[in-house]
């Protein structure tokens, strides 16, 4: 009996040696959670005795079970590098089957998917708009290469500060090419539908009163109208044109649809003696290269294009469970549903029992090393032990064989 024990020992010694070394193994694994090794003694049991003078029958492995405590999180340069601080998996797709992971060392293939290092492509709640995302819809996030088409201008806004002693300007008719004719000009830049840019100046004439101007807008130099009125109040507040916006309407020649657009000038005033640009923008762009990706804490996907537009691709779809411990293990950090387990409850970062994401960082393996070398020394005196009990035995045996 006491052979068999002992074997069990050494059985069950070997299984922590192995769960130790496969834990030593996976130090430097991304998103590796170590295991741990748990045991449970045999007892012979009898339903007609209490079996006080009973010895037990030795040990088994009651389960190897995962430690899903926090890795170490590491900042690298990649911006699709995700690290997890908290609880909850990334959602990825193998081929039509779903399973979850802690290793956020994503890259793109080659259709532009966000792929894990095993080709699995990453989850995302679609953009609804608005900051809204469609929670019970999983889709794979793409990083489109396609441009970011143009939009036209509509809207510029000119807000100005005209100087009140200005007076009007030695020359009467207006030209933008004689500086005579008027008294400041400014300009920016504005967009047909096809993306092309323009230049849109304003120039600004003083009246022969007080208070009182005309704006001239001229287009890639040639004037765009007659000029508008405009004029001011005792307090420097503007009161023409009403409602403040002179329209601009030119057909570009490069075969772009007319330009129908307005020029805010309400929030133009005339304080002081100085001229100056409060502020100049205009609503419209050229077309766009994908230049850059961005993740936010909660995990909202946004491209950035070099025409300065962002776009939102949708939002990092996570999962948590109510038993961690019985996912099952498919290996490369990655584990798939059980009965065990549990459904997954899926959510966005920083919401419920989930974690929140950091982009440009990777969850290291959680394996402590030094925990484990001492662990492995408790295991292999196990080891020695068991197989000293067998030896013994053996010498036992020998002993009783050799008697005469």
């Amino acid at each position: 009996m006491s052979f068999k024990i002992a074997l069990s020992g050494i059985d069950a010694a070997s299984t922590d040696l192995n769960t130790i070394s496969n834990n030593i193994a996976n130090a430097n694994s991304t998103g590796f959670k170590q295991s741990r090794a748990e045991f449970g003694d045999f007892f012979q049991n009898s339903a007609y005795s209490l079996q006080s003078n009973a010895t037990g029958g030795g040990v088994h492995t009651q389960t190897i079970a995962q430690q899903f405590t926090q890795g170490a999180i590491t900042n690298t340069s990649n911006p699709l590098d995700l690290a997890i601080s908290g609880e909850g998996f990334f959602t990825l797709k193998d081929n039509g089957a779903t399973v979850y992971s802690r290793n956020g060392a994503f890259t793109t293939d080659s259709n532009g998917y966000v792929v894990s290092p095993s080709g699995q492509r990453l989850q995302v709640f679609p953009s609804l708009g608005s900051g809204n995302f469609s929670t019970g819809t999983l889709t794979d996030l793409q990083l489109s290469t396609a441009v970011n088409p143009p939009s036209a201008t509509t809207t510029i806004g000119a807000a100005v500060n005209l100087p009140a002693n200005a007076t009007a300007p030695a020359t009467a008719t207006f030209s933008p090419t004689d500086t005579s004719s008027y008294n400041q000009t400014t300009a920016v830049t504005v967009y047909d539908s096809l993306g092309a840019a323009h230049t849109a100046s304003l120039y600004y004439v003083a009246g022969a009163s007080a208070g009182n101007w005309t704006v001239h807008t001229v287009v890639d130099g040639s004037e765009v109208g007659t000029g508008t009125a405009m004029s001011f109040d005792s307090s420097g507040k503007p009161t023409a044109p009403v409602g403040g916006k002179i329209p601009l309407a030119f057909t570009p020649s490069d075969g772009a649809a007319a330009v129908a657009a307005s020029i805010d000038i309400s929030g133009a005033t005339q304080y002081g003696n100085t001229f100056a640009v409060n502020s100049l923008t205009q609503n419209g762009y050229a077309t766009g290269q994908l230049s850059g990706i961005s993740i936010s804490g909660p995990g909202v996907v946004s491209a950035t294009y070099s025409n300065g537009q962002t776009s939102v691709l949708g939002q990092v779809a996570m999962a948590n469970f109510a038993n961690p411990q019985g996912l099952q293990q498919l290996g490369n950090a990655t584990w798939a549903q059980t009965f065990a387990s549990g459904s997954p409850t899926p959510g966005a970062a920083g919401s419920s029992s989930l974690g929140t994401l950091q982009s440009g960082a990777l969850e290291s393996s959680n394996v402590d090393l030094t925990a484990q070398l001492v662990d492995m020394m408790n295991a292999q005196r196990n080891y020695q032990a068991n197989s000293q009990v067998i030896s013994t035995d053996s010498q036992l045996m020998q002993t009783i064989l050799h008697l005469q």
